[in-house]
């Protein structure tokens, strides 16, 4: 990529990397900062002053923060792929595990999440409502979301190329870029090298956010809703998709038996990585996959680092 520097900045407790053939002007950065910033005051179950914890706290209906529907509709799909696994009322089976807003890791026990959210929560292009108090999570595919919206604002302001990287999940269009896929037990290995244009690639892993368990052994952020357990099969995933969201989306859905049929049905192609070191890929897939040191990525998609939005 021709290049001016990258824009690196924090925002929703992650790392950004905006990446473009010519300087982002400061309104273009401003804009991008609002984007973010009003995502994360929908969707974070982390900030008192969001949506989603207004509702946690009464229950009742608000308007509908933007994508609403489109994330809501989505995590129907995945609940129904992966038989229940993924539920956008895990929050309290993470807050459980010691998971919660204040970053406790006091592990208080499994909690699964209710099976049943679909009659708890409803939502229309205008309006979110939950039957009862409850905290809604979208970390399957918010972060995947955001990229989206953040490069749409780019894409609108500057001609050429473009990558919007935020910590695991990337877009980019343009020249293509080719993208190390991090060891989930090494961050100083890669597994291998994905090339990747005009698409989005994310991840997911259990290594970076994990912490005792009450009763020995370890804990992670990526749990079965029907349990309130962390996963225990597989260790890190990756997806690559049109879009962000539909990439984060899988990339979560593949730690269960129905993601790959997902994946297919979405036209994702993904790599997986089972806690016991053996590596899977979807058919036809495009990366090139090793043992040893990274072959020339330019950039390494790492394991995601806590963030206001992801589980």
């Amino acid at each position: 990529m021709a290049a001016s520097a990258p824009w690196r900045f924090d925002a929703i407790g992650t790392t950004w990397e905006i990446a473009t053939a010519e300087p982002l002007r400061d309104a273009t950065r401003d804009a991008v900062c609002a984007v973010i910033d009003g995502f994360d005051r929908g969707w974070s179950r982390f900030r008192a002053d969001s949506v989603v914890c207004a509702l946690a706290r009464g229950g009742g209906s608000v308007p509908a923060p933007p994508d609403a529907a489109l994330m809501l509709d989505a995590f129907v799909t995945l609940d129904e792929a992966t038989d229940g696994a993924v539920n956008p009322l895990v929050a309290a089976s993470l807050d459980s595990l010691g998971y919660d807003a204040a970053y406790s890791l006091r592990d208080r026990g499994a909690l699964a999440a209710p099976a049943a959210w679909r009659e708890l929560v409803t939502w229309t292009d205008d309006t979110l409502a939950l039957a009862l108090p409850a905290t809604i999570d979208v970390g399957a595919l918010g972060k995947g979301r955001l990229v989206d919206l953040v490069l749409d604002v780019v894409r609108d302001a500057v001609d050429g190329d473009v990558v919007v990287d935020a910590s695991g999940d990337l877009a980019v269009r343009g020249r293509a870029e080719r993208v190390g896929l991090e060891h989930p037990f090494d961050p100083r290995r890669a597994i291998g090298v994905w090339e990747v244009k005009d698409a989005a690639l994310c991840a997911s892993a259990t290594g970076r956010r994990s912490w005792p368990s009450a009763s020995g052994g370890t804990l992670h952020h990526v749990i079965d809703a029907r349990t309130g357990q962390p996963v225990r099969t597989y260790a890190a995933t990756w997806a690559v998709a049109a879009d962000a969201m539909t990439a984060d989306a899988v990339a979560t859905a593949l730690f269960f038996d129905g993601g790959p049929r997902l994946a297919h049905e979405w036209g994702a192609e993904w790599v997986r990585m089972t806690t016991d070191g053996r590596v899977e890929w979807s058919p036809g897939c495009r990366a090139d996959l090793f043992v040893g040191a990274d072959r020339g990525a330019r950039r390494t998609v790492p394991a995601p680092r806590p963030n206001s939005l992801e589980r």
